[in-house]
């Protein structure tokens, strides 16, 4: 299968998790993505980890996100390594970094500089807090990115303090958003013949995420969003039954729906606490309580089988073990395996996208530090007139 930015080159000045899962998006998508890594210690992501699992050297956490690159070993202090930089950036399409502002100025691989080496390169830039403004030095960090955006008073009850999400939110979208603007400005420089600069912040990416509930607030009169107090509750927003319940045996997640009709379905009486159609937000509490006991008095699978049949929207709550074992799961073809190397293998997640029927799988793992450096020395003639 031809995927559809074979041919592209992308140099990947970065580390951590936004810019490389940009990278990842790419490289899925048949773009050749390189590494810039500096010698012996390489992207910090490679010693960052979860649970503190590692495949040979580096962590599970970079191997999740580097996957179908290479590696190339520079250090951008040293004047030669720095010239041969420049060697391959002019023959590149795109490069991304996220180093802090004034970073690249200094080293002379700005975007104004970067211009007059390939003008029709794309250039994005990922920060944590803008390229500009009294913020843009301090570390762009995911859980600090959360705590000042909001998002951690949009779970959990209004008793609850701030609660975080629990995946790196931030970085993920940020890594998306680059890579729909490089796709974007790859298109306007086909149109134009001219090099695109990308700019996204880890700040202005979970904003982004949040734009349902921003725009509320901002059309609300400035109230903040007010968190249920009853457990279970899943939108600040949005009236009851909108939530997850505990049942007898698990838990249930009811979506949006007529609430009365509901009721009535399981045999749930709110008469006292419904009279129109606001009732469902001004007595969402209560009113959830109210269905909480209902749900428990039966397992999950009855009451699945019953609000389905009646075309009511919900879905049992699933784990990890639970999810990834049903045939939905498998024939979705969510996992994938890859064989890093002296016979070990891993498994890993697989690109969410498809073309012309066709899922996108790796074709190689995560490099190891510094793996293609000769090679591409040699290939682009990186080594000549040093």
């Amino acid at each position: 299968m031809n995927k559809p930015l074979e041919g592209l080159l992308v140099l990947e000045f970065c580390q951590f998790l936004a810019g490389p899962s940009a990278g990842l998006k790419l490289a899925d998508l048949g773009a050749r993505v390189i590494k810039i890594e500096r010698p012996q210690t390489g992207d910090a992501c490679r010693q960052l980890s979860i649970k503190n699992l590692f495949v040979d050297e580096d962590s599970l956490l970079f191997h999740t996100i580097n996957r179908n690159k290479e590696s190339y070993a520079a250090d951008l202090k040293n004047p030669d390594d720095l010239q041969k930089l420049k060697k391959l950036i002019s023959k590149a399409d795109v490069m991304t970094h996220n180093f802090r502002p004034g970073v690249m100025e200094k080293i002379g691989l700005d975007y104004p500089n970067v211009q007059n080496i390939n003008p029709k390169i794309i250039y994005g830039m990922v920060t944590g807090y803008g390229n500009e403004g009294p913020w843009k030095y301090k570390p762009g960090q995911d859980l600090l990115v959360q705590a000042v955006s909001g998002l951690t008073f949009l779970s959990g009850v209004d008793t609850d303090g701030p609660v975080p999400f629990g995946l790196s939110v931030s970085d993920i979208m940020c890594g998306n958003h680059l890579a729909q603007g490089i796709m974007a400005a790859l298109i306007k420089r086909a149109k134009t013949g001219k090099g695109v600069l990308v700019e996204v912040s880890l700040l202005e990416s979970i904003l982004d995420v949040q734009f349902e509930v921003l725009t509320t607030y901002l059309n609300d009169g400035g109230k903040l969003p007010d968190r249920s107090s009853a457990k279970g509750s899943a939108h600040a927003y949005l009236s009851a039954p909108y939530g997850m319940y505990e049942t007898n045996d698990g838990y249930i997640a009811m979506a949006m729906g007529n609430l009365p009709n509901i009721c009535a379905i399981i045999n749930c009486n709110i008469a006292d606490l419904y009279v129109e159609a606001n009732s469902a937000f001004e007595n969402r509490d209560k009113l959830i309580v109210r269905l909480a006991e209902t749900f428990k008095q039966k397992n999950n699978k009855i009451w699945v089988d019953l609000l389905e049949t009646h075309g009511i929207w919900c879905a049992e709550v699933l784990n990890y073990q639970t999810a990834t074992n049903l045939s939905t799961y498998k024939k979705l073809e969510i996992a994938q395996e890859l064989n890093i190397g002296d016979g070990k293998k891993m498994k890993t997640t697989v690109s969410p996208i498809r073309l012309d029927h066709q899922k996108l799988f790796a074709t190689k793992p995560a490099p190891k530090l510094g793996l293609n450096t000769n090679d591409i020395n040699n290939e682009f003639k990186l080594n000549r007139d040093l």
